[in-house]
């Protein structure tokens, strides 16, 4: 098995960027969701409610990011040193980051059309993972739970087969085959032997990295949100519903936890313990 490709997502729900290497941190790969859309509440928005989120891209700048959206100018963003930080929420975890000024909510806003701001996690030690799964150090950015979501290729052509079979027993086309963007992975992994044999992995080594494989992905509206028209469809959530669906939900994919830190690259080998 190798890794086949890596994805950063700059800010939580926007558009992924491939990349050839990445470092891994204790609390993902750098660069990685460190930076999130909340509203007036400073409750988190996501792409599930506000798809234009996904039209956006953002790079690194420096210390800072530029943002490019089909609404409005680029945008350079850098949060100013010292700052204060404010409370905001991400699901069921309350945590302090630094606002990254009016600009950059204005620019959120128009996009939106609810009032928006975005966010910088400053300190990425400051949110535990769920206990759950992770120890009392685990920690995670602003990623929805754990700090890397791990796909396999095989998986998704057995998902598109069961897509496409679907298709033809309801009299229809069988429509083009799903992206692995769909799913918004950290790592994808080339070659393994059989479809969803990641459901049984427990520990994982990209290159010289180890990671702890905690939990499946429960999979939600999302990934029915086509990333180019950015119109929703029913699938995968209709097929995984027949084929991976068990204790209320759909899974596809596996989130990790590193075990270490260290640089990963395309071709690196991928092995795994079950």
């Amino acid at each position: 098995m190798r890794l086949g490709s890596i994805h950063i997502y700059p800010i939580k729900s926007t558009r992924g960027l491939q990349v050839a290497t990445a470092q891994v941190e204790p609390w993902g790969l750098a660069g990685d969701r460190r930076y999130m859309v909340v509203d007036a509440d400073g409750m988190v928005l996501t792409a599930r409610d506000h798809p234009r989120m996904l039209a956006v891209a953002a790079t690194a700048e420096g210390r800072g990011l530029t943002l490019t959206g089909p609404h409005a100018d680029p945008l350079q963003v850098s949060p100013a040193p010292g700052t204060p930080t404010r409370r905001v929420r991400i699901w069921n975890d309350d945590v302090d980051a630094v606002d990254a000024g009016d600009e950059a909510a204005a620019w959120f806003t128009a996009l939106l059309g609810v009032p928006a701001r975005l966010v910088w996690l400053d300190d990425p030690t400051r949110r535990p993972v769920d206990p759950d799964y992770g120890t009392a150090d685990d920690r995670v950015s602003f990623a929805d739970a754990y700090p890397l979501l791990l796909a396999s290729t095989a998986s998704l052509r057995r998902l598109n087969d069961w897509i496409a079979e679907g298709a033809v027993e309801r009299g229809e086309e069988p429509p083009e085959p799903l992206p692995m963007t769909r799913f918004r992975p950290s790592v994808v992994v080339e070659d393994v032997p059989e479809p969803f044999a990641e459901d049984r992995w427990r520990r994982v080594r990209i290159g010289d990295v180890p990671f702890r494989a905690v939990k499946l992905c429960d999979r939600c509206v999302l990934t029915t949100i086509d990333p180019g028209t950015l119109t929703k469809g029913k699938e995968p959530i209709r097929t995984l519903s027949r084929h991976r669906r068990w204790d209320g939900k759909v899974w596809f994919a596996v989130n990790l936890i590193p075990d270490g830190t260290g640089t990963i690259r395309v071709g690196d080998p991928v092995t795994a313990e079950e």
